[in-house]
């Protein structure tokens, strides 16, 4: 990897930590320079913009990390059990400071979709894979599930359910909560076979 690529990716970290802890709007690019040790003409060749700073974050960072998270669970032999063991793992794994920040995806999501059409696009085609993703996972294992089932709704509810979740043991940083919506969509998810 060249210097500038290593610097581009150093920005890109950089910036997906300061978004994660203080939100888009908030994140300060001089905080950015200053934890990368590099001048605004080195952040600007790289990155127009802070939206297009932004841009790259959700796409580079956030969006691979969350697909990857999901496909994990998705790619074994009964993605049931794959879905609720991946949340269960989660609420055993989130520590203090994830109960507080929240999940840095869904926070960005919540906080720019409705104010930048450019970040709602692209929230919207993340999502579109993700629901994929799902609905392709419980289409292998077709059989073993009850009649009449609309997997992309199933799909959808699950990931708006995860998400609610992790939006509620955030605001009133209780990881407990947490715990028992994910136990709820986990008997859920189990009561989709037949």
């Amino acid at each position: 990897m060249s210097d500038a690529e290593q610097t581009r990716q150093n920005i890109l970290t950089v910036a997906a930590d300061e978004i994660h802890q203080h939100g888009f709007k908030a994140t300060s690019l001089s905080v950015i320079l200053n934890r990368c040790e590099i001048s605004k003409g080195a952040l600007y060749h790289h990155f127009t913009s802070k939206i297009e700073l932004g841009y790259a974050v959700f796409e580079e960072i956030y969006t691979p990390m969350f697909l990857d998270l999901w496909q994990s669970a998705l790619a074994v032999e009964d993605p049931v059990e794959g879905l609720c063991t991946f949340f269960t793992s989660m609420t055993e794994q989130m520590s203090c400071s994830e109960v507080v920040c929240g999940c840095p995806l869904n926070n960005l999501c919540e906080e720019m979709a409705n104010v930048d059409e450019g970040f709602r696009l692209r929230i919207l085609s993340m999502q579109e894979q993700l629901n994929q993703s799902i609905v392709d996972a419980l289409e292998k294992i077709n059989d073993d599930l009850r009649d009449g089932l609309a997997l992309s709704q199933v799909s959808y509810f699950i990931v708006a359910t995860l998400n609610g979740a992790t939006t509620l043991s955030k605001s009133s940083r209780n990881k407990e909560l947490f715990k028992q919506v994910i136990a709820e969509l986990c008997l859920y998810i189990r009561a989709l076979k037949k």
